[in-house]
């Protein structure tokens, strides 16, 4: 008899990290043999624009979904019941009263972070103490080493798992490093949001345009709540940068494949991050990474190796690093063969199978 798991995951839409992963773990053969597995999605929003707002409609969802997950419970006594919870807000305190029903039903838990923040709330009162019966008898599995610093305070080493992400061999030519751009062409790939950096890469392209450098820079990813492509239009206007940056908005599929085929150079400058699936897609197809000190991302680009890590906020240093690789084609084509190997390696969707299933056969048994 195969072991049962209730899987309670974010499913898109909307399209997030968080939520691409619920979809490999529902989609993985590997998964779904090893174990006999049930779903419940966990998202309410309807899109990225929706995250985090409060509509009456969203209360009904809550409930429904936990009349949901009781009859499931009830129907299939699971061995394990896994959960991607969120970190704080408001988001948090809904998946709290998720975990506290499944430990009133005496089910064993697991919750897999894709993001962070605990630490940010750990001293007000009401989350300290909501923190402190949350993780009580939890198993916590984190994408990264570097991010157990966040749930530190309430959970021991023993109880902590780590499993990176992976992400599909989708590609069916060879990959290759080399590519024959004139001018060389940077890329963006991420929703429209401050703390990904989008502003912070644009005064970066201002820096270097001013300092006479060709290139184009293209910006993909969803409009947001934050900056919709009116706004981020004007403010490549007001940087003088129409020339040499355009925003290509959503790409999936074949046209994503194309874009960052034909690019040299990635870049997410982000203010807050886990584990950045699109830096593992980049590395995909051999480009060089040039990302922030955030979360799980020094487990992903060795620095001076597959790529660079620069100080969040810090257009100055991040145009400093673009320089640097506008100026050396070569030093280019080894980041980005480097990159690639170290996908192979490590960050292919199987490896990923491979490891959540051993680690849901560990907290099992």
């Amino acid at each position: 008899m195969k072991q049962r798991i209730l899987f309670i995951i974010h499913m898109p839409p909307p399209v997030h990290g968080a939520a691409m992963m619920g979809k490999y773990i529902h989609d993985s053969c590997v998964i779904n043999e090893t174990f006999n597995c049930h779903y419940i999605n966990l998202a309410t929003a309807k899109d990225l624009t929706d995250i985090g707002k409060i509509r009456l409609q969203k209360f009904t969802q809550f409930y429904q979904l936990l009349s949901k997950i009781q009859k499931e419970i009830k129907r299939i006594q699971p061995e394990l019941v896994y959960v991607t919870p969120n970190a704080k807000g408001g988001a948090f305190y809904k998946d709290f009263i998720v975990i506290q029903m499944l430990k009133s039903m005496g089910c064993k838990v697991v919750v897999h972070y894709h993001n962070k923040g605990v630490s940010l709330r750990q001293d007000k009162i009401l989350d300290n103490l909501l923190y402190r019966t949350f993780f009580k008898k939890l198993k916590v599995i984190l994408l990264a080493e570097a991010l157990y610093a966040d749930v530190k305070k309430y959970v021991s080493r023993k109880d902590i798992f780590i499993c990176p992400n992976g992400i599909p061999e989708s590609l069916t030519a060879e990959v290759s490093a080399v590519r024959h751009n004139a001018i060389p062409k940077l890329l963006y790939l991420s929703n429209l949001l401050i703390n990904k950096g989008a502003f912070t890469l644009l005064d970066a392209c201002k820096i270097l345009k001013d300092k006479g450098y060709q290139f184009s820079c293209d910006f993909v990813g969803g409009e947001t709540a934050e900056i919709n492509a009116e706004r981020f239009n004007q403010e490549v206007a007001i940087r003088g940068l129409n020339t040499c940056v355009c925003y290509k908005g959503r790409k999936y599929g074949t046209e994503k494949e194309e874009i960052l085929k034909n690019s040299d150079l990635f870049i997410l400058p982000t203010y807050n991050e886990c584990f950045p699936l699109v830096l593992l897609e980049a590395m995909q197809h051999g480009l060089p990474c040039i990302s922030t000190n955030e979360g799980g991302i020094s487990d992903i680009i060795i620095p001076n190796e597959t790529g660079y890590i620069v100080p969040k906020k810090s257009a100055h240093e991040l145009a400093n690093k673009i320089e640097i690789l506008l100026k050396d084609t070569s030093l280019r084509l080894k980041m980005g063969n480097k990159g690639l190997e170290r996908y192979k390696q490590l960050f292919t969707l199987n490896a990923f199978e491979q490891r959540i299933t051993s680690i849901l056969k560990e907290i099992i048994q």
